[in-house]
């Protein structure tokens, strides 16, 4: 049960301050504390026992320096679709998602699981640069923020190499368009949620594709990863958002980008749909020549054109069929004479 409520982390709003207050009280501060340190060295170095005052006063000066920057550690600025998860002193204490400008106990510190992640990157890009840009290390790596984003994103897989329903290998491809909607488990139950929603990603997607065949069969009353492609991406949606619930992510959509045969049978595959193409053609030329057919020797008949009788006929029919179904077009001879 213990357990059970570590992993159950839920959202809190946390209440917030204003910080335009702070901020006009932070710069009465600085205000303060630059004129005391300057009247404190000026009474220091003018004498007659007056450094009994300034030297207190440059102290204290100092101290209200150190305690307004502490202060102003306080003030954030949320943007738009931008949130800030808090902790004070390990505690979760609650979530700012609302845009503004903002005071809080400056001992609250901001978490974000990608930011070290992001951080470590930048800083090992930097340091295997030059020396010259080197500099600039603790710089970019401080522009990297702790805020989570909440926009739509959208996760781009590598292809993968599956093997379908009738064991078939072939090359998929999606493309997952994310979001945010728990900032709390997204923190803290997952140690890194968009590494976690690529692995759950690629899991769901194997899960799927073992259910269908990559082409529907003759038959055609079953679905297919070519044929159900919308259908196949709402299944693989929903397999998503069971796996990624726990990290407080909600799945917005999920489009198929890439299908095809693997390299090592696509040669094979492409053989087989053409020689089906071949028949179907065949047949639907076959089909319209005997209609044709039909035809040329009902109208015969009834306009008493002229009198076949079956050996005529069927001199008729294989000329015809001839003509209409060859490849090539057909060279005509004209009999002069009769057929007996």
């Amino acid at each position: 049960m213990e357990n059970k409520k570590e992993m159950c982390y839920e959202e809190i709003k946390m209440k917030t301050k204003n910080g335009w207050g702070m901020l006009f009280l932070v710069l009465f501060l600085y205000v303060v504390s630059i004129v005391g340190i300057v009247f404190g060295i000026i009474l220091t170095e003018s004498g007659g026992g007056n450094e009994i005052i300034g030297i207190p006063m440059i102290i204290l000066a100092s101290l209200l320096t150190v305690v307004t920057i502490f202060v102003n550690c306080g003030l954030r600025i949320i943007k738009p679709n931008e949130a800030l998860v808090l902790t004070f002193f390990g505690n979760y204490v609650g979530t700012i998602k609302e845009a503004g400008f903002y005071y809080i106990n400056p001992f609250c510190s901001a978490v974000n699981p990608a930011y070290d992640v992001r951080a470590t990157i930048s800083m090992a890009t930097l340091v295997g640069e030059t020396a010259v840009r080197g500099q600039n290390v603790a710089q970019n790596s401080s522009n990297i923020s702790k805020k989570l984003s909440l926009k739509a994103m959208t996760l781009k897989n590598d292809k993968q190499k599956i093997n379908d329903l009738l064991g078939n290998p072939i090359e998929i491809g999606v493309n997952v368009i994310w979001k945010i909607s728990n900032t709390a488990k997204a923190v803290f139950n997952v140690d890194n949620y968009s590494e976690y929603l690529s692995t759950q990603a690629d899991s769901a997607l194997r899960n799927i594709v073992r259910l269908y065949p990559y082409d529907m069969s003759e038959e055609g009353d079953e679905k297919s990863l070519r044929g159900s492609s919308q259908e196949v991406a709402d299944m693989l949606k929903v397999e998503l958002q069971k796996k990624v619930d726990i990290a407080g992510i909600e799945i917005v959509e999920v489009r198929i980008t890439h299908l095809a045969y693997a390299p090592e049978i696509a040669a094979a595959m492409l053989q087989r749909q053409q020689a089906t193409a071949i028949i179907e053609a065949r047949q639907k030329i076959v089909e319209g020549a005997v209609g044709m057919v039909q035809m040329a020797l009902d109208k015969l008949s009834e306009n008493n054109v002229c009198d076949l009788d079956e050996e005529r006929k069927a001199q008729m029919v294989s000329n015809l069929l001839v003509v209409l179904c060859g490849n090539k077009d057909a060279q005509p001879i004209v009999n002069s004479g009769s057929i007996y």
